[in-house]
């Protein structure tokens, strides 16, 4: 009996595998509409949910700016953040597979001519502070970083810069603002960028990116990723090409 209670206190106090996820997740992203809203709904929330949550990891989404999401995980004050492009930030681990594809678009006055992505780098540019799209499509060189895409369309209208780079989707949802007369405005898609996750660089991290990366395959081939994608009536064919082969 003696030698049982030792084994048990033992085995209470023994810690938990190395390489063995932790009960919860908690990854921060900006509030970004149908895909993470603060509300905790949304295509990239619910799939992460999927991801994790049969695993027995339960997600703990939290709104920040996405400068600030960044240094929370790079804080290892939380474990991932949504919407990196890879290598984008140093000293953060990367999955081996995206979960989105970003179609990025140019946003201008329909009186600018139609932007190309080569005839780019002759144009006064802006984007959001933290945004690298520099580091990922050539021709992108002047630009001013924004604090709030509010700014965006005042400084296009008082041509200060020729275009504004974002997300398609972000730029859709400037255009449906009050007060914005969208007819003045014409968005022409000009790249596309695979999507990340950007885990903590520490042991937690690593064990969460391990298990995204075999989850993600699960997902793919069972066709579950593809049903969440049509649920939010979202574009799955970028992604599609990006994803471990269904062998």
């Amino acid at each position: 009996m003696r030698r049982l209670l030792c084994l048990l206190c033992v085995l209470w106090w023994l810690p938990a595998r190395a390489d063995a996820p932790p009960a919860e997740i908690h990854v921060v992203s900006e509030a970004w509409v149908n895909y993470t809203q603060a509300d905790g709904r949304g295509l990239a929330w619910d799939l992460l949910r999927a991801l994790y949550e049969p695993e027995g990891v339960r997600l703990v989404p939290r709104s920040e700016p996405y400068v600030r999401s960044v240094g929370l995980v790079q804080r290892g004050e939380a474990d991932a953040w949504v919407g990196s492009y890879r290598d984008e930030i140093s000293n953060v681990i990367y999955p081996r597979w995206p979960y989105d594809v970003d179609p990025i678009g140019a946003l201008g006055r329909k009186d600018s001519p139609v932007p190309k992505l080569a005839d780019l780098e002759g144009f006064r540019l802006a984007w959001m502070r933290g945004y690298a799209f520099d580091r990922y499509l050539e021709h992108l060189r002047q630009r001013n970083e924004l604090q709030r895409r509010s700014s965006a369309l005042p400084m296009l209208d008082s041509r200060r810069i020729d275009y504004f780079i974002d997300a398609r989707p972000e730029l859709e949802e400037m255009l449906q603002g009050d007060g914005v007369d969208a007819s003045v405005y014409r968005i022409t898609d000009i790249a596309s960028i695979p999507l990340y996750l950007g885990f903590a660089n520490n042991e937690r991290g690593r064990a969460l990116a391990r298990l995204f990366d075999a989850r993600m395959q699960v997902l793919y081939r069972s066709g579950e990723l593809e049903r969440l994608f049509d649920r939010w009536h979202w574009p799955y064919a970028p992604l599609k090409p990006l994803l471990p082969p269904k062998e």
